[in-house]
């Protein structure tokens, strides 16, 4: 691995992995140029050893690489926690290839040998991806943690509510009053930190909780 020449801790970090050290120095250039960071890998084998910060950025793998194709190690990322969009560079692009690649949520698919601006625009859309991602992500996390303060009891009463029960469709299914299917209701909303019945929907279904 060789890391890049420093630059702000804050910036998109771009990882490259091509077994070519000249295709790795050009774009290691091309990148730093515009502010961002750059970590170099020859392997895949060898960017799986390294420890990669976690921040907003992107993949430019290249699709041949030594004892494996970028694509197979395209699906195998997931598997060690790395969830990167990808830009795949290749001088032996092909069609099939190319839809294989982005079916698998390549961001882009470049030939060698391809313009500066063309790898800085894929880059840009990668890295705005993957920022789009950890933002959701984020906001997924905080949902969880909200849902994971209720009861039991509260998370029933939540999944009948978000079905589309009245409340006192709900008590008759809980066994309990309405009044008192009421009270577990605003607490339900006030521990997911909702105002409305929409917003609660919203939540529960970004949980996997949906309306029946």
């Amino acid at each position: 691995m060789t890391p890049s020449t420093p630059a702000a801790p804050s910036s998109p970090l771009v990882a490259v992995v091509d077994d070519d050290a000249a295709v790795r120095d050009s774009l290691d250039s091309l990148l730093r140029s515009v502010g961002w960071r750059t970590l170099l890998f020859a392997s895949p084998a060898e960017l799986l050893r390294a420890s990669i910060p976690d921040a907003p950025g992107c993949l430019v793998l290249d699709v041949r690489l030594p004892g494996t194709s970028g694509l197979d190690f395209q699906e195998q990322l997931s598997k060690h926690g790395i969830h990167l969009p990808i830009v795949f560079i290749t001088g032996h692009g092909d069609i099939p290839m190319t839809v294989r690649a982005m079916k698998a949520g390549a961001v882009d698919f470049l030939s060698k040998p391809f313009r500066d601006q063309d790898m800085l625009d894929a880059v840009s859309a990668a890295i705005a991806r993957d920022g789009r991602r950890r933002t959701e992500s984020a906001s997924l996390d905080g949902v969880r943690g909200k849902y994971e303060t209720l009861t039991p009891r509260e998370r029933e009463v939540l999944a009948l509510v978000v079905s589309g029960l009245m409340n006192k469709q709900v008590a008759g299914e809980l066994g309990l009053s309405e009044i008192t299917v009421k009270i577990h209701r605003g607490n339900v909303m006030r521990k997911m930190g909702v105002r409305s019945l929409a917003d609660l929907v919203r939540s529960a279904e970004s949980l996997g909780i949906s309306r029946s």
